[in-house]
């Protein structure tokens, strides 16, 4: 039991620990890192309400059914999972004083989504176990943290601009959702195995632009920091 907590609860953290590391200016406060953790792991209540709503209303995964597993995989899982997860980021942390630079969005973000991710995992893992662990340790986890990461790239840009503001906030939600539903309705359709390849192939291209967008937001810290002239290049931008 306890192996599989630590299984369960590990990779959440250590992702979160590595994101919290690049943050080279102005870390910051734990106190507000944790809370942000534990509320990313009470927001899987949202979602979870929503889906046994849908079952109560005879709405259920079929994944035999293209059409109703590509509906359950962007709605009941990607919309209601990230939504939940982009409520918190907002009303908490976006409102602090210690939210002052961009890449702040991604450390608060990524908190957010590791304390979702790692409450989800104990309950999978408790269930399925040790197999389980290990294979969502190498996809489910590093995808939550990548579609995280998205999602705090925009909103951190959202917070300190005053033209398209609400632009950069959609974004926030539309991008995660859609990277989200597209990788799980490629997990969860039952039409043979190579379908993986398709959630593989969509948890390259959220690496691909994490990586982009940590590396953007790491870069506007240096400017702010220490001042240098920046110029705004076409390929800062991970869209």
């Amino acid at each position: 039991m306890i192996l599989l907590l630590a299984l369960a609860i590990a990779p959440g953290i250590a992702i979160s620990i590595f994101i919290y590391f690049l943050d080279k200016y102005d870390k910051e406060p734990l106190s507000l890192l944790v809370k942000s953790f534990l509320l990313g792991c009470l927001c899987t209540v949202f979602p979870l309400l929503l889906q046994l709503l849908a079952v109560n209303n005879g709405i259920k995964l079929d994944p035999s059914n293209t059409w109703q597993t590509f509906s359950y995989s962007f709605i009941i899982i990607g919309f209601s999972e990230e939504f939940a997860k982009f409520g918190i980021l907002l009303i908490y942390p976006f409102r602090k004083k210690a939210f002052n630079e961009p890449y702040d969005g991604i450390v608060y973000s990524v908190m957010i989504g590791m304390g979702f991710a790692t409450a989800e995992n104990v309950a999978y893992v408790l269930e399925f176990g040790a197999r389980t662990a290990v294979v969502r340790m190498f996809l489910s986890i590093p995808a939550h943290a990548c579609f995280a990461i998205i999602m705090g790239y925009f909103i951190g840009l959202a917070k300190f601009v005053n033209k398209e503001k609400s632009l950069l906030l959609a974004q926030g939600i539309i991008w995660p959702v859609l990277l989200h539903g597209g990788f799980d309705f490629f997990l969860l359709l039952d039409k043979g195995a190579y379908l993986l390849i398709g959630s593989l192939f969509i948890l390259f291209v959220a690496t691909r632009l994490s990586i982009k967008a940590v590396r953007r937001h790491r870069e506007i810290s240096t400017y702010l920091h220490h001042k240098n002239a920046y110029n705004e290049r076409k390929d800062d931008y991970i869209f």
